[in-house]
């Protein structure tokens, strides 16, 4: 058992890189739309803390029922005209037609975005489950078919190693993320997690079940222990007793959550990393310097970048 609790990983999926070395790795990040001027500028300052570090994109959260849209787009719009980052835009069904969801996509097609993260959608606030729009679509399939129809997206999905709540089992969640596949999707990101050999099992459970394209581990360090454990409830994931344990009374002492959280995550990546994992995605919550300093502990150095670019 390591010091953060994370016991070291038995398991290397069977088509990952050179399992057992410190691989070169790439990285991604999300963030979610400011809601004041004064919170703008404060995320733009996150991103340019991480840009140096090369992601392979930045995308941008929308949420339910259209409530981000417009800051959704303009933080996209942004980033695509003021940086060398290649923004990705999250679309999903909730609260909107089939039509202005079209107008929105080909709205970010013609202002060069063409990286969509497509997404079902959680339920609006107040209601238990998803319920199509009228006139809207029935789920992320008909979305990316839909966004496939338009233009050649890029598309990203999500994915769930401990099992989507609402599916009826493992195979079904697995056979859904196939259907993605299939209908255009080209990468999947997965909701957090904490146990690595969690990740690397659901890998080798969706290769046997035919899907080709990246799993992309999505990893979120733990700013707030009680938000960890109210997004656990929602989306199914398990918070293990040792990382109770190491967060609780932590709330309240932010520099030592800090400290904690970075050594939690780095050590997380780093098992990924020596089972051969080379993708990360990180859920930022607009925080930078968390997020720096894990990628800081896989190797990725804003010079090398420079020097090799």
């Amino acid at each position: 058992m390591s010091i953060s609790g994370i016991a070291p990983s038995q398991n290397t999926a069977s088509s990952l890189v050179t399992p057992g070395q410190a691989n070169r790795v790439e990285v991604s990040f999300e963030f979610f739309p400011p809601t004041s001027e004064v919170l703008a500028e404060k995320h733009w300052q996150a991103l340019s803390r991480l840009a140096p570090l090369g992601p392979k994109f930045v995308s941008v959260t929308y949420g339910a029922g259209g409530s981000t849209r417009e800051r959704t787009h303009a933080l996209v719009s942004r980033i695509r005209q003021e940086t060398d980052l290649e923004p990705a835009a999250h679309l999903t069904c909730v609260g909107a037609t089939i039509e202005e969801i079209e107008g929105v996509a080909e709205s970010y097609w013609n202002s060069g975005i063409k990286h969509i993260v497509a997404l079902r959608g959680d339920p609006p606030e107040g209601e238990d489950t998803f319920r199509p729009h009228l006139g809207g679509f029935n789920g992320s399939v008909e979305l990316i078919t839909h966004l496939k129809k338009m233009h050649d997206f890029e598309i990203t999905v999500g994915c769930y190693p401990e099992i989507h709540p609402e599916a009826k089992s493992s195979l079904a969640d697995i056979d859904y993320l196939k259907r993605k596949m299939d209908a255009g999707a080209t990468r999947a990101i997965t909701q957090f997690f904490f146990d690595p050999d969690v990740y690397l099992r659901f890998v080798d459970r969706a290769q046997a079940h035919g899907i080709t394209i990246p799993i992309v581990p999505g990893i979120l360090p733990v700013t707030s222990y009680s938000k960890i454990r109210q997004f656990s409830g929602q989306c199914g994931t398990q918070v293990p007793a040792w990382l109770t344990h190491l967060f609780e009374t932590l709330d309240e002492d932010p520099a030592t959550r800090n400290l904690v959280a970075a050594m939690v995550a780095a050590e997380q990546c780093k098992q990924l990393q020596r089972a051969g994992v080379t993708d990360f995605h990180f859920y930022t919550l607009n925080r930078a310097d968390l997020v720096y300093s894990v990628c800081h502990t896989l190797g990725l150095r804003p010079d090398q970048l420079v020097s090799s670019s």
